[in-house]
């Protein structure tokens, strides 16, 4: 009977994966791939209360908007800050994913979240995605998504590690057999990154420059690692002494100093779970090594530099941007195997 249910749902409605991410928000349509790649960015007019942009379109508004229209990003460390916002992002983004093929019945959909996160802030993207227009809304938790979308055996009795360093927040986490066994979660990830550049250069150079140029720097000559190469980069500001626009050229050495308090807190957090993490376990990462996913793992030297602070191999997996949301594809394509490893709804 449940079955025959479940059939005339799926032949009437679709199936979403969405890593909702700081940085960035990514949608899996089940049997199609990854749809969309936008950041995670919402224009709103004041005046109105309309949303006049998302994703792409609103990023590049970020600093350049007039009075009445605000460029937000409505996810601030991993989690919902601002609800409505949000809702409107997820509409917009699953009306887009969907566009050509809507079905009768909403969609059912699955949402990556960072690990750790609270009941109620669970609760906010469950609610979220239902006002958004999904049928049914099932939360996981993004390390274990990672780890399902790198093909690792999270069902098997045998451990695996994966550190998640994305926009927002950095998930490192010990699974086995369906679970995670150790975690932590932190604060800082690129966002954090971003932040520090810009401290950097404020306090060296004296000159003030946007999110969206230190990000920029990041990428492009970012590393953690000193190498026989020196890249630069120039950046334009303003002189906070003369409040004229200046620029400078930074190298990968000015970057590297800049970022190497938060890429260390990194590293010794991980040192930390693997203290607490069971010897057996610890055993099996030994053997197959740490997987690196989120942008943080194309960080230049980053990967090497905990190789060397843990004594453990390191591998970046392929695509590691889109590991999440593969991931909550896996789980779309055979939810039937993969719906323990769900968080489970308290109202359920």
């Amino acid at each position: 009977m449940f079955d025959r249910i479940a059939k005339f749902y799926n032949l009437f409605s679709s199936d979403i994966g969405i890593d909702l991410g700081t940085a960035n928000t990514l949608v899996y349509v089940r049997g199609q791939g990854i749809v969309i790649n936008e950041p995670s960015v919402v224009a709103v007019n004041q005046k109105t209360g309309r949303v006049v942009a998302v994703g792409s379109q609103a990023k590049l508004m970020l600093g350049r908007t007039p009075s009445h229209i605000s460029a937000v990003r409505p996810l601030v460390d991993g989690v919902i800050s601002d609800f409505e916002v949000t809702e409107e992002m997820m509409a917009y983004l699953m009306s887009k994913a969907l566009h050509g093929s809507r079905k009768f019945f909403g969609p059912r959909v699955i949402v990556g979240v960072p690990s750790g996160i609270t009941n109620v802030e669970t609760r906010a993207v469950r609610d979220a995605a239902k006002n958004a227009g999904a049928r049914e809304v099932h939360i996981i938790e993004e390390p274990m998504a990672a780890a399902l979308g790198v093909k690792l055996p999270v069902l098997d009795p045998v451990g695996s590690m994966v550190v998640d360093m994305g926009g927002g927040t950095t998930d490192i986490a010990v699974i086995s057999l369906g679970g995670i066994v150790q975690s932590k979660n932190l604060k800082v990830a690129g966002d954090r990154l971003n932040s520090d550049i810009i401290s950097y250069i404020r306090s060296q150079f004296k000159i003030l420059i946007g999110e969206k140029t230190a990000e920029s720097v990041k990428i492009a000559i970012g590393s953690v690692l000193p190498s026989t190469d020196t890249a630069e980069s120039i950046i334009k500001g303003r002189d906070l002494i003369t409040g004229l626009p200046r620029e400078v050229i930074i190298t990968d050495a000015d970057v590297r100093e800049a970022v190497y308090p938060s890429v260390d807190m990194v590293v010794e957090s991980v040192k930390e779970v693997l203290e607490i993490t069971p010897p057996e376990i610890i055993s099996d990462v030994m053997h197959r090594g740490i997987f690196m996913v989120g942008g943080g793992a194309l960080l230049r030297g980053f990967p090497e530099m905990l190789m060397e602070s843990v004594k453990i191999p390191v591998h970046v997996a392929p695509d590691p941007l889109t590991a999440v949301a593969r991931g909550a594809g896996v789980v779309l394509e055979d939810f039937e195997t993969y719906q323990d490893i769900l968080i489970q709804n308290d109202e359920e």
